[in-house]
């Protein structure tokens, strides 16, 4: 192997500048041997680079080539396989696993030593060592040549060392007196033999002249020696002596320490009782302040104030451990317990004859505000006990069972309060109301229907009697309809509006400043909904969170502090909503449309209440409120559309405008004046949109129940007017129904004209309608006069029947006959009139058109010409 090793550094290593420190014979495993050699080496040129180099024995010939080579500083891992026993296997992970198997075991753990000891001198690098003996990386193997491998990389730096200065400069010397040491270097060393002799014989001389000195010195060693025997003695007894020195430091090191430790604790000591007087000791003022304190001044007040809040701080103050078994601490906190209970006692005590007090102060205004529509101010009374607001969240925090009872006090005190107060401005505002009409007890005759169920009960009993007093008795109806819209008027309606706003003014105020004091007084929070009641949600709300609300005693366990602000506000003001409910029922009994009013009204005071607080009292009531009057406007758009379904019209005279279009007018104008930039625009646009339908469908029902007056005529005249209401209101979602009335009215008018002009020349159109049919049967137009019942003699007969002076006649009655049919309200008869005459000359047209198509050369035409219709036309409209 040593030759191998030679060999190796000789051909491979050497002009590589590199040093062959360790080889090991082996192969791979599991496949076929064929056998190379791995080699540890490192470079001679610093920086020094550690490499395995593989090894394998050329194909050729017997030298040796170098295959593959890995950097020591990339391998991760070396697994020896077995730690105890002898295995030639091992493996060597670099960038992938390389299983080798060696010629011998002692091969490779000099190989693996070797690995170890130059990552342990050049690399310091995790290498781990697996299965690998812990002795064989700790020495190196001993003997012979594995010794000289394994050392190899210990005598790598000082194998070949440079000369220094000196010894350069020796041996240039030497070699200048000897020239021919170069040449004959048997000369040479047999020349530097002799002067070692000599050197060594001067040694020898030296060392024996020098023996009588050698005595000398051996003397001074011996008295030396006794003068170290005298300093030991000498330092024995001082021992001895600091022997004793020790001990008594020792016992004042002791004293000093029991010393420092008593120092100590009493300092501690000190510390506790500073602490204990710091935050357990209460003023004398404060004292006093707790037990006879005045309550009903300013100063007071705050003393006391400041007085609980030092009793509260000592009594919460964070004891340390060990200081609530001290007898004086216990003492102490009796105490202040005994002074907490009877300073709450005296303020809860206080705090109710306060609210007496208030009860009775507020009574004796209220006689001042019987006449006057406004709600008396607590704010006095605010603002004196928000002067106890402090103590009270002491009382909250300290006592809370007194607390609940301050609490429940109050509300008992200031429902009877408010209860007096507010039932006293509702009837108020009721006498105002009631005071809006001529006769109170007029209401009991509209029903809850109001004014819309009297007045048109009224229209729809009358009746015209005769032809002769139609007009008349049309206008009677109007004028009926206007008296009983008198009694009621737009100036009573917005009196009643501004009455109704002015109780929701002074209730919003009222309750908002309540709760407000509330919140501060009793030390409850108002926190913000996230989500709050939209007013549509408030239509769907059956009051059933009211219902939970209310409680006759004191308020159970509560989840927050909003709810308990609500409870509370529930219990004080209880009457408001049932107030409001009956308010709201008398002015609808006054008047059915009112609740249009309150509509607009309640709608805008709850969504400014819901951008308050969307969970407050005041939204939540005035949401409740809300749905009652939305009911009410429902059910009176019911009532309209119910009269509409009942409505009679008289046998015996004509039908003009229907009383439910004129109603309709009236509620649509009135509605688009209050409804003007409201929020609850889409419920008024819902009740158009069914009221509309249901007139259109009653309209039809009473056109075709008619007998004195022509279904066209009723139709016609009633589609106008409504066309012409919803043209002037110009109410958006009704755009569609206003093209369908429009329609309607043209359609009948074009109905009634055609049917009209087929009496005024009845033989004529008879005539011609008969070769229309002949016609349309097939027969030839130039042919149809050879028709007996239509020959040319039949046609001259026809047409001398009609001559000027007849069909002006003719004109004459069905001007009148128009007149009679239609109502004066509507003002149609020019219209109409108009229309006949288009449709006169249109049929003329067409009847000259058959005479020339089928009867042409014949020479027959009409006794009269269209100029002669257009002056009997004027002439009979100038006439009337």
């Amino acid at each position: 192997m040593t030759a191998i090793k030679h060999a190796l550094q000789r051909d491979i290593f050497t002009p590589n500048d590199e040093r062959l420190l360790s080889i090991v014979n082996v192969c791979k495993a599991g496949k076929k041997k064929r056998n190379c050699f791995l080699c540890a080496t490192v470079t001679t040129e610093r920086p020094v680079q550690v490499n395995v180099v593989k090894v394998k024995k050329s194909d050729k010939g017997d030298f040796y080539k170098r295959q593959t080579a890995w950097a020591l500083r990339d391998l991760a891992v070396v697994d020896a396989k077995d730690a105890i026993k002898e295995n030639p296997e091992f493996d060597l992970h670099f960038d992938k696993v390389y299983k080798w198997v060696a010629s011998s075991t002692v091969e490779k753990n000099t190989f693996i030593s070797c690995i170890w000891k130059l990552n342990q001198r050049y690399l310091r690098k995790k290498i781990d060592f697996i299965n690998v003996s812990s002795q064989l990386l700790e020495e190196s193997v001993p003997s012979g040549e594995n010794q000289s491998v394994a050392g190899g990389d210990e005598e790598a730096v000082d194998e070949y060392q440079e000369l220094n200065a000196r010894e350069e400069q020796d041996i240039e010397i030497m070699m200048e007196g000897c020239e021919y040491a170069i040449s004959n270097a048997e000369a040479f060393a047999e020349k530097l033999s002799r002067e070692l002799q000599v050197l060594d014989g001067a040694n020898i001389q030296s060392i024996m002249a020098s023996e009588k000195q050698v005595n000398i010195l051996m003397k001074l060693l011996d008295e030396a020696l006794k003068e170290v025997d005298q300093i030991e003695l000498k330092l024995s007894s001082y021992e001895e002596m600091l022997q004793s020195v020790k001990e008594q430091m020792d016992q004042i090191s002791e004293s000093n320490h029991l010393i420092h430790l008593s120092n100590t604790n009493n300092v501690k000591l000190l510390s506790e009782i500073e602490f204990l007087v710091n935050h357990m000791d209460l003023a004398k003022g404060h004292i006093k302040a707790l037990q006879e304190g005045d309550l009903t001044s300013s100063r007071g007040i705050e003393a006391c104030t400041n007085a609980a809040d030092a009793l509260l701080q000592c009594m919460n103050v964070a004891l340390r451990p060990g200081h609530d078994m001290l007898h004086a601490v216990k003492q102490q906190q009796q105490r202040f317990s005994d002074l907490r209970e009877q300073f709450a006692r005296r303020l809860a005590s206080h705090l109710n004859s306060v609210f007496v007090q208030q009860g009775h102060d507020q009574s004796s205004t209220l006689a001042q505000h019987s006449v006057e529509l406004t709600l008396p101010n607590h704010h006095p009374f605010h603002r004196d006990l928000l002067r106890y607001a402090k103590l009270m969240e002491w009382l909250k925090n300290t006592d809370y069972g007194k607390y609940e009872g301050l609490t429940k006090n109050y509300m008992d005190y200031l429902s009877r309060l408010y209860e007096r107060e507010i039932k006293d401005f509702f009837e108020v505002a009721k006498i105002k109301m009631t005071g809006t009409t001529r006769e109170g007890k007029k209401f009991g005759l509209h029903g809850s229907s109001g004014k819309l169920t009297g007045s048109t009960s009224s229209l729809n009993k009358l009746s015209v009697q005769s032809s002769g007093n139609r007009r008349s008795q049309s206008s009677s109806l109007l004028d009926m309809g206007n008296m009983s819209a008198s009694d009621l008027d737009v100036a009573d309606r917005t009196k009643f509006d501004k009455i109704f706003e002015q109780v929701l003014s002074e209730l919003e105020p009222l309750c908002l400043a309540e709760q407000d004091f509330i919140s501060k007084f009793f030390k409850l929070q108002q926190h913000q909904s996230s989500s709050g009641t939209t007013m549509n949600e408030a239509e769907e709300m059956d009051g059933g969170i009211l219902s939970r609300l209310h409680t006759s005693g004191v308020p159970q366990t509560i989840s927050s502090e909003k709810d308990m602000i609500r409870q509370m506000m529930t219990k004080i003001f209880r009457c408001i909503e049932p107030e409001l409910n009956n308010l709201i029922a008398l002015g609808d009994k006054i008047d059915s449309f009112n609740s249009l009013y309150m509509l607009v009204k309640m709608s805008h005071h709850v969504w400014t209440a819901q951008n308050v607080d969307p969970a407050s009292f005041l939204s939540t009531t005035l949401g409740n409120v809300l749905v009652t009057v939305k009911r009410n406007f429902d059910k009176c758009i019911s009532n309209q559309m119910k009269q509409m379904d009942e409505v009679k019209i008289s046998k015996k005279s004509k039908v003009g405008i229907l009383p439910f279009v004129a109603e309709f007018e009236e509620f649509a104008a009135l509605a688009e004046s209050i409804f003007k930039n409201a929020e609850r625009r889409g419920d008024l646009d819902k009740a158009y949109i069914k009221l509309i339908r249901a007139v259109f469908v009653s309209v039809e029902k009473v056109a075709n129940e008619s007998q004195k007056t022509p279904r066209d005529v009723v139709m016609m005249e009633n589609f106008h007017h409504i066309f012409a209401t919803l043209s002037r209101l110009k109410i958006s979602c009704l755009e569609a129904e206003k093209k369908e009335a429009k329609q309607k009215y043209t359609d009948h008018l074009q109905s009634y004209v055609i049917y009209s002009l087929g009496q005024p020349l009845e033989k004529l159109n008879h005539f011609f309608e008969g070769v229309e049919a002949r016609v349309a049967q097939g027969i030839r137009e130039e042919e149809v006069s050879y028709q007996l019942a239509f020959n040319k003699q039949e046609l001259r007969k026809v047409i001398k029947e009609y001559p000027g002076k007849e069909v002006k006649k003719g004109l004459d009655n069905l001007y009148k006959k128009v007149d009679k049919h239609l109502c004066e309200e509507e003002n149609l008869l020019q219209v109409v009139w108009h229309s006949m005459q288009d449709e006169f000359i249109r049929q003329y047209k067409h009847f000259e058109g058959l005479i020339a198509r089928c009867y042409p050369g014949s020479g027959i035409t009409m006794e009269f010409t269209i100029q002669d219709i257009l002056d009997y036309c004027s002439s009979i409209a100038q006439s009337h």
